[in-house]
């Protein structure tokens, strides 16, 4: 039991079943250079406060710059015995520099130190998929740029609505992910408060000095209640949280473009290099990476839920229970950076069809509303203009006419008076594009305003 950082209270060995239930040595050894970054700075401050000396904190930073290389050159034994990644650095700390390694866990706990750990893993974490996301919205900005000049039918409840420009339909996208962005960069202000020094749940009764720790490792503040730290997950929660959102607007984006590559839509030409075939069928071309991104976010809402269970109910300080924390942690990020990235080579290489969007733009009467508005503009109250309008789309489908445009003056006549000539100036949908004025709209010059705003905030 001498082996155990705790083992002087036993005098039986652990069980091998427990051994083998309790490490977390297979998932958590991915914090090691967080661990070491810790560990270094935390020595600096042990010999700011002058428990270390100068000699041995330079011995203990060497040491573990060493340990930390010989795990990245996969030359470092994991042992089951010795629990998680922490005690692994620990050890190897202590079998090259005797009892000086012994000295580095002076003033701390492992409950300070994993979650230290797990917040300098979690910031770069956020950093490296801010950075994805920052790419994926230029890729769409880009494609926005690329695709000027097309209508799209806009849809709610999956029914054509009115018409929006191709750009103004990819800049939708850029302000989902800049509010995901803003909700990872919210995260990561909260989750920079430093929780060594909190030691298990109480403190330390040893002179630390936690802002020279704070200073040395990035972080804005120190943790005020060492029992809140002890207990604290919310970082996690609420970092995972951010990404499922962004997962969440990927999957919704992904299934749109699903849709769009189908025959029955025909919008949207897929790169190959994104798609795959069939083991049977020579003629297909599914969009798999698509579905893959939709199916993923399973996943992501899967870890939220994982992790909000894992606190449920749970007393204050630190319980055993939060080492599950890891591997939802983990998973939802790594699962949102590999789709933010592979959703930007979607976007980058796929492109619209506007020949085969305007063979059937014309369907689904997607100047109504605009037509409904110049009858208010003449002073028809809003309910009336929308029935008399909608009373002339019912004729257009008895009298089989696709457009609006097809019916007689008399027809626009009889339905109200107010709508005169003038009124066919407003049908159809480039008429309709033009129609539209309101900020944050689709029209024209609006949509130019919010490109050119979107390119100069993204560097493009």
């Amino acid at each position: 039991m001498a082996s155990k950082p705790w083992g002087g209270r036993f005098e039986a060995g652990t069980d091998r079943r427990v051994e083998e239930f309790t490490e977390s040595i297979s998932f958590d050894r991915r914090l090691f250079r967080h661990d070491v970054l810790g560990s270094q700075a935390h020595a600096r401050m042990l010999a700011h406060v002058g428990l270390l000396t100068r000699d041995e904190c330079d011995a203990i930073v060497a040491g573990l710059s060493e340990i930390r290389a010989r795990i990245e050159a996969g030359d470092f034994p994991f042992v089951l015995e010795r629990e998680d990644v922490h005690m692994h650095i620990e050890a190897a700390l202590t079998e090259k520099l005797g009892d000086l390694g012994r000295k580095l866990h002076t003033g701390r706990s492992r409950n300070d130190q994993v979650s230290t750990d797990v917040k300098l893993w979690a910031r770069d974490a956020i950093d490296r998929v801010d950075a994805g996301l920052l790419h994926l919205q230029r890729a769409f900005v880009r494609s926005a740029d690329r695709h000027r000049g097309i209508i799209l039918p806009g849809y709610t409840h999956l029914q054509r609505a009115q018409p929006v420009l191709a750009p103004h339909y990819f800049l939708a996208f850029v302000e989902k992910l800049e509010r995901d962005r803003g909700r990872l960069a919210d995260a990561r202000k909260r989750l920079n408060v430093l929780p060594l020094g909190a030691a298990a749940l109480a403190g330390t009764s040893i002179p630390i000095d936690r802002e020279f720790a704070a200073r040395e490792l990035g972080f804005d503040g120190v943790a005020a209640n060492s029992l809140d730290v002890s207990s604290d997950r919310d970082f996690a929660i609420e970092s995972v949280f951010a990404l499922t959102l962004v997962a969440e607007h990927l999957a919704g984006w992904a299934e749109e473009w699903i849709l769009w590559s189908t025959q029955e839509f025909g919008f949207l030409a897929l790169p190959d290099a994104i798609c795959t075939g069939s083991s049977i069928m020579p003629q297909k071309k599914n969009p798999d990476v698509l579905e893959l991104i939709r199916g993923r976010s399973a996943r992501v809402v899967g870890s939220l839920t994982t992790l909000l269970v894992l606190i449920k109910g749970l007393p204050l300080a630190y319980n055993r229970d939060l080492q599950e924390d890891k591997l939802p942690l983990f998973d939802a990020f790594d699962t949102v950076e590999a789709c933010v990235d592979l959703a930007a080579v979607v976007v980058e290489g796929a492109n619209l069809r506007p020949d085969r969007i305007r063979e059937r733009l014309d369907e689904g009467y997607l100047d109504a509303t605009t037509l409904m508005e110049h009858l208010i503009l003449q002073g028809v109250p809003q309910r009336t203009a929308h029935e008399v309008i909608g009373r002339l789309v019912g004729l257009c489908e008895r009298q089989g006419l696709k457009r609006l445009a097809d019916l007689s003056d008399a027809d626009l006549a009889e339905a109200s008076p107010k709508l005169g000539p003038e009124a066919r100036d407003l049908l159809g949908v480039e008429a309709a594009i033009r129609a539209f004025k309101s900020y944050g709209s689709t029209a024209p010059a609006e949509v130019e305003k919010q490109l050119e705003r979107w390119k100069t905030k993204l560097g493009l």
